[in-house]
């Protein structure tokens, strides 16, 4: 039986990278906005010398769901924040 108070470390799941590969790929396209990065920029700039099929994959993934529920616009090549999550950004983390 596993003791909750164990401070282990558990081992990352499948939706813990898929989540951080989504807060990587936010986080540079607000970061960089108003530039307009392409998939091939985000998965260079997340990916960097890792550029294998599943580090291209894992991004590639990332853009197709943060577009799912609206959080960034994809067209063509080119890959931009959503007004709604420049909205949120500006809010909840730049204190200007």
């Amino acid at each position: 039986m596993h003791d909750p108070d164990d401070k282990a470390p558990r081992a990352q799941t499948t939706a813990d990278e898929d989540d951080s590969a989504q807060q990587a790929v936010l986080a540079l396209l607000i970061a960089e906005h108003p530039t307009q990065l392409t998939l091939a920029d985000l998965i260079r700039e997340i990916a960097a010398e890792k550029a294998d099929f599943m580090e291209t994959d894992r991004v590639e993934r990332a853009v197709r769901d943060l577009g799912g529920v609206g959080l960034v616009h994809r067209e063509g090549e080119t890959v931009r924040p959503a007004r709604a999550a420049l909205r949120f950004d500006q809010l909840f983390f730049n204190n200007d």
